[in-house]
């Protein structure tokens, strides 16, 4: 298979070369935040730049000395799976004086430096503007004060900032996800998924107050990611008298024969009043007027800590990378910029007009303009909160629009972490929108086989966090069966089909459409969800179950290169899954800090080999103490991952040894992620929409007919927007033989992560983010973007 057109830019018309850059962490610490570092360091070196750690944030700008040091490839290795920030962080009232801000211009002037990388929340990134502004005024103040050449001022004129958003809370205006927040949520629902346990044993309700002062955004998610009884955020307080309606649904949770409650609560939650409502208080409620068993939980500075998420340092890697080429692009007249996450795609945002929409966001608030401030917060946010109440708060039966639709939902191909999200959103979506949910087990062969079942709101309760299928998934496809399929369908009268799965069921749906010139019973509408670990399905960026793999995967990989920590020198040969999709490969390798990755779609031969064992021998020999090499199951017949291992092993001796790893199907267990569980829950929801949209399209005469190539999807994530996509198109665009896509967009981070390894190479900037304005940053199909 060819590989992807690159435009070589290095060291080309992008040389870095006499360009001095400093990278600084400001503010509170998130994870990632090294891997971002990492990411600006190697790039910045790779380009030809002189690259400054400046240690302890502004306040290491003021004093100088030894806390600005020039960064070597080496002072960046092993930190990439290290939570906090290892160059350091603190607050500096110094910088906030013009006095300050003065020693710090002549810091930066005395090593040339005039490119700044500052990783931080709002208040950093806005300080960093105004040492900008002030730049040109501070040198010449120094020059009066004969503290630097005259000279320097034109040597020196321009300052050039790039921000990247370090911040657990998410809430920064403009990108859908900072550096941190990812990893928050995952520490945020490892102990909701610990406390479940314990809640069901004793029939407790559990109150867990989780960081977010000003913004709601961990406290919503993690709500929508563990399926919480109810949720208290500042940007939506609750309607008077909501102490009575929250009492009244953990009364009618618990009388269904539920075992638990989980309510949470951001820290900064008020009422409409503007009166904080604190996890005490609202312990104190439930005893008083339920009596229930209530714990408190308040997880404090455990969010901030651990090691980051797989998402997280694919990020970080990425916008340090993008802040780089931004720094190399800008002139003495572009404004300082952010770099930002816009669905799967990195765009550059002026600072300023992200911290003055940050600013309104606050301004809304204290002014109890709540609506505006959740559309302030963007169509993410929004989203969530939808998304959220949707399936949250059922409507008594006497609300519900009568559809009389029945849609039937099930799961086909190999189990994926967040399947079971998906099924719960889709259930209680169609319930809300007046449909009979049916579950079908077992896939396509428990649909011929008759195994179809309604299913009720209260059937799917707690499944978010479970792993696999719960309705049972089959790899087994329709065609065979079809006219038993058919048969079922009319007995059932199923007016709909929500399929969740991966490869297979996309030719599941490709083969039904086809029988539908046989069968009448197929022209309905169908969607398909794309759900598989390999993110092997045309038509979409992300599938469901894609990030909890690649989490195992890094995890592992940790765990692996701490093995031979304090041994010799040794290197890691590791097989991952995929079939002969290699994502699953590059994104870990790239997360993981691989120095080598081998997939089907990138063809090598033994030279790639050699030259690879040629370069790991060098970086041996020289620094690095453990070597990480990625190997897709099925990338090559031949070079197995034995033969690789052998062929490390051989030419390998004396500088290092080797271990290998197959991780096999531990790739596919465990509980979901909590990207998983949002991304599953949103697009199910989304998917659910579309289909009560396309049945009130086509019922006609007293029954659902429809025929067209529209009304068999695909919904997939494409770049910023979810997009519904006719099967019959993405035939076009699928190897069904490899069961790939014939275009990866993931393939783009492949140089990226050889430039993080040292190797030289080209690296496409076709992709690269271009500066644009805050209000015209969301396409308007992008209500249920990826970010969570």
């Amino acid at each position: 298979m060819a590989q992807p057109d690159t435009k070589k830019i290095f060291f080309e018309n992008l040389s870095g070369a006499g360009k001095a850059i400093a990278v600084l962490t400001s503010g509170g610490d998130a994870q990632g935040m090294n891997a971002a570092v990492r990411a600006v360091v190697r790039m910045g070196l790779y380009v030809g730049a002189k690259v400054y750690f400046i240690r302890e944030g502004y306040q290491g700008m003021v004093d100088g000395g030894e806390n600005i040091k020039e960064a070597t490839w080496e002072s960046v290795s092993s930190m990439l799976q290290v939570g906090g920030t290892v160059i350091g962080s603190a607050r500096c009232k110094e910088f906030r004086t013009h006095e300050g801000r003065l020693k710090a211009a002549l810091n930066l002037v005395t090593l040339g430096i005039t490119n700044l990388c500052v990783i931080g929340g709002d208040g950093s990134l806005t300080g960093a503007n105004l040492f900008r502004e002030e730049w040109s005024g501070l040198l010449t103040e120094l020059v009066e004060q004969g503290s630097i050449e005259p000279q320097s001022v034109q040597t020196y004129s321009a300052l050039h900032i790039v921000g990247m958003v370090g911040s657990i809370d998410n809430d920064f205006c403009g990108t859908d996800m900072t550096i941190g927040t990812d990893s928050a949520l995952h520490r945020i629902i490892e102990v909701v998924d610990a406390i479940m346990t314990t809640a069901q044993s004793h029939q407790r309700t559990f109150v867990l107050e989780v960081m977010g002062r000003h913004c709601g955004y961990l406290a919503l998610v993690s709500a929508l990611a563990c399926g919480a009884d109810w949720v208290l955020i500042p940007e939506m307080p609750p309607d008077d008298g909501w102490e009575e309606k929250m009492c009244e649904k953990l009364s009618a949770t618990r009388s269904r024969g539920t075992r638990l409650n989980i309510i949470i609560v951001a820290e900064g939650a008020i009422d409409r009043h503007g009166k904080a409502i604190t996890s005490s208080y609202v312990k104190d409620l439930v005893v008083r007027c339920l009596g229930f068993d209530t714990r408190v939980t308040i997880l404090g500075h455990v969010q901030r800590g651990g090691t980051p998420s797989a998402f997280d340092r694919i990020l970080a890697s990425r916008m340090g990378v993008e802040a780089v080429l931004a720094l190399l692009e800008t002139t003495a007249n572009t404004p300082a910029c952010v770099v930002s996450l816009c669905g799967n795609q990195s765009v550059r945002l002026p600072l300023m007009e992200c911290v003055q929409m940050t600013q309104e966001v606050q301004k809304a608030m204290d002014e109890k303009r709540f609506e505006e401030a959740v559309k302030l917060r963007g169509r993410s946010f929004e989203n969530n909160l939808k998304t959220y109440k949707l399936l949250a708060h059922r409507k008594p039966e006497s609300e519900l629009p009568q559809s009389n639709f029945n849609v039937a939902v099930l799961n086909v191909g190999a189990p994926a972490a967040g399947m079971n999200a998906a099924v719960r959103s889709a259930v209680r979506v169609g319930i809300t929108e007046g449909h009979k949910m049916f579950a079908v087990s077992d896939g396509f062969e428990g649909f011929y086989k008759g195994q179809i079942k309604e299913i009720k709101w209260a059937d799917v309760g707690g499944w978010t966090g479970q792993g696999g299928s719960l309705l049972g998934t089959k790899r087994t496809l329709p065609a065979k069966h079809v006219g038993k399929i058919a048969e079922q369908m009319r007995m059932h009268n199923i007016n709909a089909l929500l399929v969740i799965g991966g490869f297979e069921a996309l030719e599941s749906l490709l083969q039904l459409y086809e029988a539908r010139a046989a069968y009448e019973e197929f022209c309905i509408p169908m969607c398909m969800l794309p759900a598989t670990i390999s993110n092997n399905v045309p038509g979409t960026d992300l599938s469901i179950g894609a990030d909890t793999a690649l989490n195992a995967i890094v995890e592992t990989c940790d765990r692996i290169k701490q093995s031979a920590s304090g041994t010799k020198r040794r290197v890691f040969i590791i097989e991952t899954m995929g079939g002969y999709c290699g994502y699953l490969a590059t994104v870990a390798g790239l997360a993981a800090g691989a120095d080598a990755a081998y997939i089907y779609e990138e063809p090598f031969d033994i030279r790639d080999l050699q030259a690879n064992v040629e370069h790991l021998t060098e970086k041996m020999k020289t620094s690095i103490q453990r070597g990480l090499v990625l190997r897709n199951e099925n990338c090559n017949d031949n070079y197995t991952t034995d033969f690789i291992y052998q062929l490390y092993t051989e030419e390998g001796k004396g500088v290092f040894d080797c271990r290998k790893n197959v991780l096999g199907h531990m790739q596919q267990g465990g509980a979901p992620s909590p990207f998983d569980r949002n991304f599953g829950t949103k697009i199910s929801a989304k998917a659910m929409q579309w289909v009560t949209k396309k049945l009130r399209e086509t019922f006609r005469q007293g029954r659902v007919f429809a025929n067209t190539d529209d009304t068999c999807c695909l919904l997939g994530m494409r770049r910023r927007a979810l997009v519904f996509q006719p099967v019959l198109q993405l035939k076009e665009d699928t190897d069904f033989v490899h069961r790939i896509p014939k275009e990866q967009w993931w393939l783009k981070l492949r140089p990226l992560m050889k430039i993080l390894a040292k190797y030289k190479t080209s690296y496409d900037v076709s992709d690269s983010g271009q500066l644009e304005h805050v209000v015209h940053n969301r396409p308007k199909d992008t209500d249920a973007s990826v970010a969570m």
